[in-house]
């Protein structure tokens, strides 16, 4: 996929996602319209963040275009369906068990204090769990067949590399997802509210990956950015009960950041090259 192409499927996804918010806004008001937006955007938001660690697999294992394709696609079907198990058990929580907010608050900390301050750890498969239980089960071949996820040979059936790509993707999204799952329940507990942006999140991934995975570098300050919306959220959380903070003051707060983390590292950019 083409750069532009990859970015007029940006487009299309993001125009779709504001197409459906304008329809939620018609059918449930205004204060359901703001709170898919702010949750889509936060969403969103997360999933960039989450491209550096796609770029950082698929450079290990050595996936050319064309399975990159493929394994994103599955990617992307499996963290849909993983997605709305942990929305739904997450809704559940804290409908029966209101106090643990203050738990997704203090974890939303520690990821915002985390994503801010470590460095980007190099990618150990053995230690992925659905990685280790896939080679117990099945043998796996050195060399990739295609885009083909089993073949054949005389030890029997086998497993490619691309299944391994596919499963170290998709632990990856389950570890966003335990940071981005609070992080929009924070903002509203209506389930369909919630499923939705994150679906509308996750369709326009592939296209955004394919669109900026050559560029990704340029953003230096984005992962900061994200992780001060993380530490935003999780404090909103802990104070949740005692002080409410409006959805839309909460759109203006991260609509802010993301753009100060943008803008600033264009203007970084721009004055690294200036002084060369």
């Amino acid at each position: 996929m083409s750069r532009k192409s990859s970015l007029l499927w940006v487009l299309f996804w993001i125009s779709t996602a504001l197409a459906f918010n304008a329809g939620v806004w018609y059918f449930y008001g205004q204060q359901k319209a703001l709170e898919f937006f702010t949750g889509y955007l936060i969403e969103y938001s997360l999933s960039v963040d989450n491209l550096f660690v796609f770029i950082m697999i698929f450079s290990y294992f050595g996936v050319d275009d064309k399975q990159q394709h493929k394994a994103l696609n599955w990617g992307i079907a499996g963290a849909i369906v993983f997605r709305m198990i942990f929305i739904l058990f997450g809704i559940t929580l804290i409908h029966y068990f209101h106090q643990i907010i203050y738990i997704f608050g203090v974890l939303l900390l520690w990821s915002a204090y985390t994503m801010a301050f470590s460095k980007n750890k190099d990618i150990q498969p053995d230690k992925i769990p659905l990685v280790r239980w896939c080679r117990k089960i099945i043998p796996v071949t050195k060399d990739y067949h295609g885009d083909r996820f089993f073949t054949r040979s005389a030890a029997g059936l086998c497993a490619t590399p691309l299944l391994i790509v596919v499963l170290v993707v998709e632990s990856s999204d389950i570890m966003f997802a335990i940071d981005s799952i609070p992080a929009i329940l924070s903002i509203t507990q209506d389930p369909f509210i919630v499923i939705s942006s994150n679906i509308f999140a996750i369709l326009g991934l592939r296209s955004l990956y394919f669109a900026l995975a050559g560029v990704m570098r340029l953003f230096r300050f984005l992962k900061q950015g994200v992780a001060v919306i993380l530490a935003f959220v999780g404090v909103k959380m802990l104070l949740m009960d005692i002080f409410h903070v409006p959805t839309f003051t909460s759109l203006l707060v991260i609509v802010s950041l993301l753009t100060i983390s943008v803008l600033s590292s264009v203007i970084w950019k721009q004055n690294a090259i200036g002084s060369k």
